[in-house]
């Protein structure tokens, strides 16, 4: 019998915009039942294949074609659906609606078809519907439970099973780890192994290279808008992929940002945490960064390390403990006050609270710092553009100039703009949560070297993070799990002790080796 048809096939892709070329004769082919990485560095393509094999952009050229026949037309969105379904790293469920109602939005029909505005809707036939659904592809969520209720991974499932439900065996995850924790990561690769085995296709897009090799079989490159190599992901070594993704060869055994512990000698408490608690999050947690070093703040998504971070930040009223920078008491719970107090924050979501899309590089590189580019509470629009220049210079920000909209810059370099925001109060403390979350390996190797250099000025960075690659930067990490720090680790940690402290199976901390956590 003839092999089957590959479930999507596209050769000779070309797509501009403008004079920008955002796709050169790219091509990629995924088989049934595949796992397929798709690779890359922000601006190599990914996001403009994505959208063609989803039908939202038209290529200029090439040619696409969906279980050996031609890509639908334009326009005819059900077709599309039966074909192709897309998972994005920002969930597109609708929180307020129930699980049944996401599941069949704008289909309320029994057999899940469109219904005309005037047809009544049979709930209790929805949920029995959607309950069926859930059963069939092993979800096991209640439907009538509101999404708002579920967690970030059931979210996802549902998402899945939403896009099984139109016919789709090809089903294309976008960053879909970005929010999950150790365990999550866990229980949706089970799932996605399971759908595999019914012969369901992943088109699979991550930052995290490990997971390439922990999920996919075969691996895609791309690079300046072209196809680089694909090929078997047991063939390929880890350096092989990055040399592939950079166009460059390793010179090194790590890269230079994770040279954690580099501070010989540690000056001055910059930051003091005495016995902070919020209610839900984390309690009696302490810790003190100096001068001169990077600490992590490690934990999984349920650790309480995020919220301790933005606690930092003033988003978040304490309701035990105090905050010191550099030797005076902060104002906790108002952002306001952390900024003067000398506390730059770097959030965990750049989209939702670390940008404003339609303003400028300039604007919101200067956010902070308003009161410098003009007297009398003015702002000068020649004093915004020659700060930001010096940010955008300083930092390598990649874009055509201070009045572009950030919402233009690959995702790497927004984060950029986030950090130099963060850093133009010339803070004593850099407070950065996830980091590198979302961006390409050059960079993530950009950006910790920018924190890197905040601890060599004789200031401090404390990171919060759950990526180990974010991590190694650090002089030493503290380890949280379910709301308190039960460990703490020097440079040099391995990877299997820090996780096992995350993940709350290690041995607690004795007095003897708390060190500067009091």
């Amino acid at each position: 019998m003839a092999d089957p048809s590959p479930v999507v096939e596209a050769d000779g892709i070309t797509k501009r915009f403008g004079a920008t070329v955002a796709l050169s004769d790219a091509r990629i082919t995924v088989a049934p039942g595949e796992s397929h990485a798709l690779v890359g560095r922000n601006g190599a393509g990914k996001s403009t294949l994505v959208s063609i094999l989803t039908g939202l952009q038209q290529a200029d050229a090439g040619t696409l074609r969906f279980n050996g026949e031609p890509a639908p037309a334009p326009g005819d969105t059900d077709a599309w659906r039966s074909r192709v379904a897309c998972v994005y790293q920002r969930s597109t469920v609708i929180p307020a609606l129930t699980v049944a109602e996401n599941l069949f939005l704008n289909r309320h029909g029994l057999n899940g078809q469109r219904t005309g505005l005037l047809r009544p809707v049979s709930w209790r036939r929805l949920r029995t519907r959607a309950a069926g659904l859930l059963a069939e592809y092993g979800v096991d969520v209640d439907p009538r439970l509101r999404a708002e209720q579920l967690t970030v991974e059931q979210r996802q499932f549902v998402e899945i099973a939403r896009a099984l439900s139109f016919g789709a065996r090809f089903i294309i995850l976008d960053e879909p780890t970005a929010k999950l924790d150790a365990r999550g990561i866990e229980l949706l690769f089970a799932k996605l192994r399971e759908l595999q085995r019914q012969g369901v296709a992943f088109l699979f897009i991550s930052h995290h290279l490990q997971e390439v090799y922990d999920l996919c079989t075969t691996v895609t490159v791309y690079r300046d808008a072209r196809h680089i190599l694909t090929a078997p992901v047991t063939e390929l070594a880890h350096h092989a992929l990055v040399e592939a993704m950079t166009g460059e060869r390793s010179t090194a055994t790590e890269p230079a940002w994770s040279a954690g512990g580099r501070a010989t000698a540690a000056g001055a408490a910059l930051l003091e945490v005495a016995d902070l608690g919020l209610a839900g999050a984390y309690r009696s947690c302490s810790l003190t960064a100096r001068a001169g070093e990077v600490v992590g703040l490690a934990g999984s998504a349920a650790s309480g390390n995020v919220r301790l971070g933005e606690t930092l930040a003033g988003l978040h009223r304490p309701h035990t403990g105090t905050v010191t920078v550099a030797g005076r008491a902060v104002r906790t719970g108002r952002v306001p006050a952390a900024l003067a107090a000398g506390i730059g924050f770097v959030p965990e979501d750049r989209h939702l609270q670390g940008l404003v899309p339609q303003r400028s590089v300039a604007e919101n590189a200067t956010l902070t710092v308003t009161d410098q580019l003009g007297p009398y509470g003015t702002v000068l629009p020649s004093r915004t553009r020659a700060f930001a220049a010096r940010m955008i210079s300083d930092l390598d920000i990649k874009t055509p100039g201070p009045a572009t909209p950030v919402a233009a810059l690959s995702g790497g370099n927004q984060q950029k703009v986030v950090i130099a925001r963060a850093l133009a109060t010339e803070p004593h403390v850099l407070v950065a949560v996830k980091p590198t979350n979302g961006v390409d390996i050059k960079s993530k190797e950009s950006l910790l070297g920018t924190v890197r250099q905040v601890a060599d000025a004789g200031r401090t960075a404390l990171i919060v993070s759950d990526e180990l690659d974010d991590l190694r930067v650090c002089d030493r990490v503290l380890a949280m799990f379910h709301g308190r720090i039960v460990a703490e680790f020097p440079a040099g940690w391995r990877d299997e002790q820090l996780v096992a402290a995350m993940e709350g199976v290690a041995d607690p901390i004795e007095p003897k080796d708390r060190h500067d956590i009091h």
